[in-house]
């Protein structure tokens, strides 16, 4: 495995549709987003999910239910403090059958408290991102739509693997929303 740069990101996302909408350089409006040195930062679309605990519901990914949130559509929320919204990023993705990625939250929302947390794109994974934001902090946090929140690292592999996302079938294959946990 070798991490690509930011040469081997660009090619890929204008000859295969890999980032879309692509920038090929930073984007230094507000929180940063575009192409980096060795990475992708992406941004967050408008479409929140916050958590509220207003029905007194229990988290279980087996069996989720809806009640626990607040749909918002907005230029900017308020994450209410210890809790954590969900969201989708701007960007759409196609990723290769011999790469898989890491996700980390960017800087300047980290050294407020705010975690940003998305698992692998798999091999062959498509789709919007959906995005957790949790707000670690005891006051409400402000998180800012079409603006940076994570990069994305692209890793490579000298073979193809074996089973890819596609080819599983995966359950979050093709997501275009928020996607809440499935368990089928």
């Amino acid at each position: 495995m070798s991490v690509k740069s930011d040469r081997w990101i660009e090619q890929m996302a204008i000859k295969n549709d890999m980032i879309r909408p692509f920038s090929a350089k930073q984007v230094k409006k507000g929180i940063s987003y575009g192409l980096s040195s060795y990475g992708y930062d992406i941004r967050v679309a408008d479409e929140f999910k916050i958590f509220t605990n207003v029905n007194s519901s229990i988290i279980d990914p087996k069996n989720f239910t809806t009640d626990s949130f607040v749909d918002v559509k907005a230029k900017s929320i308020l994450v209410p403090p210890n809790s954590f919204a969900l969201a989708r990023s701007v960007e759409y993705f196609k990723i290769p059958r011999d790469v898989i990625t890491i996700c980390l939250g960017k800087s300047t929302y980290a050294r407020c408290g705010i975690i940003v947390n998305v698992t692998p794109f798999e091999p062959e994974w498509e789709g919007h991102a959906t995005l957790e934001i949790s707000n670690t902090t005891p006051l409400p946090a402000k998180i800012y739509a079409n603006e940076g929140i994570a990069q994305i690292i692209f890793l490579g592999s000298n073979e193809i693997c074996r089973v890819s996302y596609k080819d599983k079938k995966g359950k979050y294959q093709g997501q275009r929303n928020i996607t809440l946990p499935k368990t089928i």
